[in-house]
């Protein structure tokens, strides 16, 4: 018995052992997930979940939406979940309007995930994601769109498809853009299966902030369309141009053609995504003459009726022959710009030196980015004084031997427009969280004041001469005054100056006495006949200007108080730059034997009350609204016929009449 009782007792406690052992292994375990490895474990159990931010918008100067979100929604189940299959059916069959066993086949699966709706627009997704329905998983996706097209594709740029901006706009400011993506934490069961715990933290998506531009959609598509049809017009390689604000430095429209569309950003050539406008430098040819011009008249060393010997079209300087486009004897300095002599800008040059073309030019800001914030800017190229050869003044005082851009020209020559100021150029406005509270905009800066208001208002004389009867007489808009220059430069190919490539250029402000903007139209390699500024670019000038004008009632041509001579000198008008603390004067603009005063607001009562002389403006083209404003704001009585635009009107324009006066017009 007590053998027995031994043996049992020795199986009892071995297996006592055992149990003990098991235990203290499991509670050991246990010890080890709970407590040692407690988080880690915690965390195997949890998902984290991305919920995306929605894109920033992109809108012009007008709130025109230039990119628009696409947002749909994905509609999916986990089928364990659903407790009551055939009531959820009948909700989404409800919403959606499909049949209820359409819903119930997916929701009696057997799977842990379905998908019951994909790309679901949110009028149809917002009922079942207001329903809550246990089990349904709900994800908000979104792509990119650019319901503009074409239309400043290359400043706006394009995004991937994770909406990630690769150019323009999109990729400068893709962080502004993006905004901040929020999560979720989800309970994993052992299974694998994911639900969501309310406990769990979330932290809610913050969406990208949106950018005004200060870009103008419709001058932006007048500009790409003109520019358009003379790239046919003229077989160039390519076109490009830039409207700017002279008084604040704001670009309004800047395109380069051929261009793209970023909805579909494969399907064009890369080298059409980029804006040659301000990427690509080119020699400029006599749009370059602005420098030795101002440098001469600031530093008193010319007078406008200074006389040349432009040796009737050819001209030996040094080891080179220079020539004119045609043969000129004797022209006085104002005739050398109109006529864009080159042999008679070099003969001004050597009287001003190296020196001060050199540091003119980088006062005009060439040889130096804009820093207008935008990728791949080019800075241009103007070489160091001390690299310049025996015969860099010639050249380069005609245009040669440089490499601006269209943005750096538009720049130069609003300098001229506003008195003698170097504005940076800008297009961003605003950037505006989704709260609308402004993170980041822009201001009018000026870099540096260039010369005085006299300098620039006699160079802005010729430049109206210019136009009005020199070579850039195809840019002179009936009614208005255009200042402006145009530009022929020879293409420099293998060593040499091309006598077949040519890149022909124009800029041009309006109205002259008191600029509200400035266009630079650029051709690479026109047709010959076409190779000229003032046939190839300037004719895009007039024909962008005058389409603006007539679709946007806010550019308004100056009044005009026509003074005899005789009497005392005009007062002087104060004009600000717009958002500047600059003030300087505009001296009046000269026509024929009359002194002019230039004001910027109407004062129709006053020259009504005075009866003072007015010029007829041209009102030909323009709608009736638009027609009205101008003649009022002439001191002008009106009496029309018809409806439609203006085709006929008398007196004719440019007549000199007194206040008061009936014009009558005809529309069709």
């Amino acid at each position: 018995m007590t053998r027995i009782y031994q043996q049992y007792q020795r199986r009892i406690s071995l297996l006592s052992l055992l149990v003990i052992l098991a235990w203290g292994g499991l509670g050991f375990r246990l010890f080890s997930i709970q407590v040692t490895n407690g988080e880690k474990y915690y965390k195997q159990g949890q998902t984290k979940e991305i919920l995306s931010a929605l894109r920033g918008n992109i809108f012009d100067v007008n709130g025109t939406p230039l990119t628009r979100n696409i947002i749909h929604y994905t509609i999916a189940v986990d089928p364990s979940k659903v407790q009551n299959k055939q009531n959820v059916a009948k909700k989404l069959s409800k919403i959606t309007g499909k049949p209820t066993n359409y819903y119930i086949k997916k929701l009696e699966s057997r799977n842990n995930f379905a998908y019951l709706e994909r790309n679901l627009q949110k009028k149809y997704a917002q009922p079942i994601i207001d329903k809550n329905i246990d089990g349904i998983i709900i994800n908000r996706l979104a792509h990119r769109s650019y319901p503009q097209d074409n239309i400043g594709g290359q400043l706006i740029g394009f995004t991937n498809v994770d909406d990630t901006g690769l150019a323009g706009i999109e990729y400068v400011y893709d962080k502004q853009l993006s905004g901040i993506d929020g999560w979720i934490i989800k309970q994993r069961s052992g299974l694998g299966n994911i639900n969501l715990n309310n406990n769990y933290p979330k932290q809610n998506p913050i969406d990208g902030a949106d950018i005004l531009l200060t870009l103008n959609i419709e001058y932006q598509s007048v500009l790409q369309e003109e520019l358009l049809k003379q790239l046919n017009q003229t077989d160039a390689i390519s076109a490009s141009g830039v409207i700017i604000d002279p008084q604040t430095g704001a670009i309004l429209a800047m395109a380069s053609v051929p261009d793209f569309n970023p909805n579909q950003p494969n399907k064009c050539a890369t080298e059409n995504q980029k804006n040659r406008a301000f990427t690509d430098q080119f020699e400029p040819g006599s749009t370059f003459k602005i420098v030795a011009a101002t440098a001469a008249i600031d530093q008193n060393l010319v007078r406008i009726e200074d006389e040349f010997d432009c040796e009737n079209g050819t001209f030996q300087y040094k080891s080179v022959t220079i020539n004119d486009y045609k043969p000129h004897e004797v022209l006085t300095f104002g005739e050398i710009i109109k006529r864009s002599s080159n042999i008679g800008i070099i003969k001004v040059a050597s009287q001003i030196g190296d020196k001060s073309l050199y540091n003119y030019a980088q006062d005009y800001g060439f040889g130096t980015p804009t820093n207008v914030g935008l990728n791949a800017e080019s800075s241009g190229t103007l070489r160091k004084l001390s690299e310049w050869s025996p015969i860099s003044l010639a050249e380069i005082s005609m245009g040669h031997e440089i490499g601006i851009t269209a943005l750096q020209l538009a720049m130069a020559y609003g300098a001229v427009a506003n008195g003698g100021i170097l504005l940076k150029p800008y297009i961003i406005n605003d950037i505006n969280t989704i709260d609308g509270v402004s993170i980041y905009s822009e201001e009018p800066k000026v870099i540096r004041k260039i010369a005085n208001n006299n300098v620039m208002t006699q160079l802005s004389r010729l430049l109206v001469n210019a136009v009005e009867t020199g070579t850039g007489i195809e840019a002179n808009i009936s009614g208005w005054q255009v200042a402006g220059k145009t530009g022929t430069a020879q293409k420099f190919v293998d060593g040499v100056y091309s006598h077949t490539k040519f890149i022909s250029n124009f800029v041009g402000y309006l109205p002259a006495s008191n600029p509200q903007l400035l266009c630079v139209i650029t051709l690479d390699e026109p047709k010959l006949g076409y190779h000229w500024g003032g046939t190839g670019a300037a004719p895009v000038f007039k024909r962008v200007m005058e389409r603006i004008i007539n679709l946007d009632d806010s550019i308004q041509m100056p009044i005009i108080i026509i003074k005899d001579s005789s009497n005392r000198a005009p007062i002087l008008v104060e004009k600000k730059i717009h958002k500047s603390n600059i003030t300087h004067k505009k001296e009046p603009i000269l026509l024929s034997s009359f002194a002019v005063e230039s004001e910027s607001t109407p004062k129709s009562k006053n020259l009504q009350k005075n009866k003072t002389k007015t010029v007829i403006p041209n009102v030909k083209g323009m709608s009736l609204k638009k027609a009205i404003n101008t003649l009022q704001n002439s001191g002008l009585e009106m009496k029309f016929a018809g409806s439609g635009t203006v085709v006929w009107q008398s007196p004719k324009p440019g007549t000199v009449s007194i206040t008061g006066t009936i014009c009558s017009i005809g529309l069709e």
